[in-house]
């Protein structure tokens, strides 16, 4: 994979990957999400997000919405905990109308009021139906549970009462204080010459000011499991557990997103899907899920079931856990879930938006994006002691946290 980078003077990069066909994407990563946030800003990265489409120096909201759609593209963004996102896909020959418009959208959004105390009510609306969805609620409370006290730990949305009081003077302060240059990536999949869209960059971002980010001091913190029950009068009981885990640049990062894959991963055959789908007939919905962070990690196993069948679910989910602590893989148990996640990153290469995502966050984080091959070669040097090493770690039963609603 032949990919173009480039640094300008402000300290923004590209990362640009040259495809055939009449589909391009780009997105610009900034270094900044919700845990930037203070308490009383809870919220307010991803108003921004949302307020990003709502006006800049020489465009009204309409235009900004029009300015992909009229062509049949998609401008969109998303924020996370750590990163805020705002990408487009289109057609080849939008390559500088798309460009164009994320800078102008990124550096020249004007927040206005009217249009802050609208949006302030659509993501109140957002708010109230993830409180009406306790399939997606408990993985929120589970967070704020795992880390009690930390930025990391609470929602992205924020709390009514916070997300009410911004004004547009907050908006523009969190920017100041959060959104550096050298901390932003542009990244670019699509049919265009590394040479056109050298130019494109350079002409909307490079005169971009300067600004580089500050070191800022560890919050010193430990994680103590716990164990809470919640009344939420569901007609289902939702469960989740789980323990922190391995940080972005820890080495048995990809190890541990094997043995996700192994446990409650994407495919049919993971092994709860089996245990409690498959075989017990106890649960529609069950998974687990490892996300890594630039400091700490997150490892869970959701599932919903009836009340009658909670004790008995949970259970088989910790005689799974059991059995990868104490058993190692087989030769050919290793291979086949090695050869599964190579699959699932074979599928992700050919998702050229996704794929475009993935190497915008990869320059982020690391400085550098490794090629596909050298990533199949660290799957493929996992071993089953390694594997039996960080189930051990991790599947602890004495550190694993739980909630449940009932």
């Amino acid at each position: 994979m032949e990919l173009l980078f480039h640094q300008l003077d402000n300290g923004i990069r590209l990362v640009h990957h040259t495809i055939p066909g009449m589909v391009a994407h780009c997105g610009l990563l900034i270094n900044t999400g919700s845990r930037n946030e203070t308490e009383t800003e809870h919220g307010i990265a991803h108003l921004i997000e949302h307020m990003l489409f709502k006006g800049t120096r020489k465009r009204k909201a309409w235009y900004v919405l029009s300015r992909l759609e009229d062509v049949g593209g998609e401008l969109n963004a998303y924020t996370t905990k750590e990163e805020t996102v705002l990408y487009a896909s289109f057609i080849r020959d939008d390559y500088e109308r798309a460009v164009e418009i994320i800078s102008d959208i990124a550096f020249n959004s004007v927040f206005p009021e009217k249009e802050i105390e609208k949006e302030k009510d659509v993501i109140i609306e957002e708010i109230n139906s993830y409180l009406d969805n306790p399939a997606e609620l408990i993985f929120d409370d589970f967070e704020e549970m795992i880390f009690e006290g930390l930025p990391i730990g609470r929602n992205i949305l924020g709390k009514p009462e916070t997300v009410r009081s911004f004004t547009q003077e907050d908006l523009s302060g969190f920017i100041s204080r959060n959104y550096f240059t050298d901390q932003m990536v542009l990244c670019s999949v699509g049919n265009m010459p590394g040479k056109k869209i050298m130019k494109l960059f350079q002409k909307y971002f490079a005169d971009k000011p300067l600004k580089t980010i500050q070191t800022s001091d560890e919050v010193s913190w430990s994680y103590k499991p716990s164990s809470v029950e919640k009344k939420m009068n569901t007609f289902q009981n939702h469960c989740i557990t789980g323990n922190i885990a391995y940080d972005l640049k820890d080495e048995r990062r990809l190890g541990m997103f094997l043995l996700n894959n192994i446990l409650g991963g994407q495919g049919l055959n993971s092994r709860l899907n089996l245990s409690l789908r498959e075989k017990n007939g106890l649960a529609y919905n069950v998974e687990s899920g490892y996300n890594p962070y630039r400091d700490t990690g997150l490892f869970s196993i959701y599932f919903g079931t009836d009340s009658r069948n909670m004790d008995r679910s949970f259970s088989i989910v910790m005689a799974e856990l059991k059995k990868l602590r104490t058993k190692k893989l087989g030769i050919v148990q290793l291979s086949k879930a090695k050869n599964q996640i190579k699959g699932y990153l074979a599928r992700g290469y050919e998702n050229h938006e996704s794929l475009m995502l993935s190497l915008a966050k990869s320059l982020l984080v690391f400085g550098r994006i490794d090629p596909p091959e050298e990533i199949y070669r660290k799957i493929d040097n996992i071993s089953s002691s390694e594997i039996l090493d960080t189930a051990n770690d991790i599947f602890d039963p004495a550190r694993l946290s739980t909630l449940i609603y009932k």
